[in-house]
C-alpha cells in the first residue's frame, strides 16, 4: 500500500469536525492533527486519539503535512488565512462568496505559485459540485439557460455572516427555494427569474445583551453578497430556542440546465443533493479535494486551482485502471 497522504485541519468548528470524520472513511489519508486558535486543551475532538495543536504551530509543521484543509468562514477567516497558508502548504478551502471568488483566486494564486504549492479554492458542493454541473450543462446544451436553487436548508456561510454582525450572540440562516419557480424551470419553459424570485432567506437570531434589534435587522437585510438581493426575514429568538430548534444542519438543492437541441427538441438536465448534514457533506468534498491537490502538486501543477481544473479521476482513491473497469 502506498504511503498515506498526511492531512492537517485548520479550524475546528462544524466543518472541521466533518473533515475529521470524513478522513476516517478514506484509507489513503492520515490525519496529522487539528490546528486551532482556541486553547488546544479546551478542544474536544470526535476521536480521542486526534492530536490538537495551536494554530501558531503550523509554520513549524510544514514538513509533516501534505495538504492542509482550511475550515474557517468565508466572511473573515479565509480571505486572510488562505493566502497566508498557501505560502507554506498545499491547501484546500471552501470559500463560498461567489461574487468574490475571482479576487480570492488571485490572492491565493500568487503566494502558492511563488512557494511551489498547490491550492484548490472554493471547493464543496456550491461552489464545487454544483459548479461542475453548471459547466457540463452549458457545454452540452449551449442553447439553454442554467438555474441553481438552494435549500430548504441551513447555509453555513450565510449563518457565519449573520453571527459576525455586531449585536448578534448567535444565529442561523435558512435558504428557501420558490417551488413555483422550480416547477416552471423543470417544465422546460426557460423562465426569466430574478434572484429575488428564486429564493427567500430566513434568519433566526439571538441578540447580544443590550443590542439594538432594529440595527441588527438592518445590518443583516442590507448585507451585500449575502442578503441585500433577497427577501430576508429576521426573527429574534432565545439562546435556548436556537439550541433546541436549530441544531440540525440539513441542506441541498438543484442545478437545472434547460435547453434545446437539433430541431428544437427540449432537453432538461438536473443534478440534485439532499443532505442531512451540510458540514459533513462539504467536508467530504474537501477531503476528496485534498487527495486531488496532493496529486496535482506531485505533477508540478502549482498555484491556485478550482474544481474546473481537476480531472474527475483525481478526486477518487481508485487508480485510472480501476475507474475504467468499474465506473466508465
Amino acid at each position: 500500500m502506498s504511503t498515506p497522504i498526511r492531512i492537517g485541519i485548520a479550524g475546528y468548528g462544524n466543518l472541521g469536525r466533518g473533515v475529521e470524520a470524513a478522513i476516517a472513511h478514506n484509507d489513503d489519508l492520515e490525519l496529522v492533527g487539528v490546528f486551532t486558535r482556541r486553547e488546544p486543551a479546551s478542544v474536544q475532538t470526535l476521536r480521542p486519539e486526534t492530536p490538537v495543536f495551536a494554530h501558531d504551530d503550523l509554520a513549524a509543521r510544514t514538513a509533516d503535512i501534505d495538504v492542509l484543509i482550511l475550515c474557517g468562514g468565508s466572511k473573515n477567516d479565509l480571505p486572510e488565512q488562505s493566502p497566508e497558508l498557501a505560502a507554506l502548504f498545499n491547501i484546500v478551502d471552501s470559500f463560498d462568496t461567489h461574487a468574490r471568488i475571482p479576487a480570492h483566486f488571485a490572492a491565493v494564486d500568487a503566494p502558492a505559485r511563488a512557494a511551489g504549492k498547490t491550492a484548490l479554492i472554493s471547493s464543496g458542493w456550491d461552489p464545487g459540485m454544483f459548479s461542475i454541473n453548471r459547466v457540463y450543462g452549458e457545454a452540452l446544451l449551449p442553447d439553454g439557460d442554467t438555474y441553481t436553487f438552494w435549500g430548504r436548508g441551513l447555509s453555513q456561510g450565510h449563518s457565519d455572516a449573520v453571527r459576525r454582525v455586531p449585536g448578534v450572540a448567535g444565529g442561523v440562516q435558512y435558504t428557501i427555494p420558490n417551488e413555483q419557480a422550480i416547477a416552471a424551470v423543470r417544465s422546460g419553459s426557460r423562465p426569466t427569474l430574478s434572484t429575488r424570485e428564486k429564493h427567500t432567506r430566513d434568519c433566526f437570531v439571538v441578540l447580544a445583551e443590550g443590542a439594538d434589534a432594529a440595527a441588527v435587522r438592518e445590518a443583516i437585510v442590507t448585507m451585500p453578497d449575502y442578503f441585500a438581493d433577497y427577501d430576508t426575514t429576521v426573527t429574534f429568538i432565545s439562546a435556548d430556542e436556537l439550541a433546541q430548534d436549530h441544531a440540525a444542519m440539513p441542506h441541498g438543492g438543484f442545478v437545472i440546465r434547460s435547453g434545446n437541441t437539433g430541431e428544437g427538441n427540449s432537453q432538461v438536465i438536473e443534478y440534485s443533493l439532499t443532505l442531512e448534514s451540510n458540514p459533513e457533506f462539504t467536508a467530504s468534498v474537501l477531503v476528496a479535494s485534498a487527495r486531488a491537490v496532493h496529486r496535482l502538486n506531485q505533477r508540478g501543477q502549482v498555484g491556485a486551482h478550482t474544481v474546473f481544473d481537476v480531472a474527475p479521476g483525481l478526486f477518487s482513491p481508485k487508480s485510472a485502471a480501476e475507474l475504467r473497469a468499474e465506473l466508465l
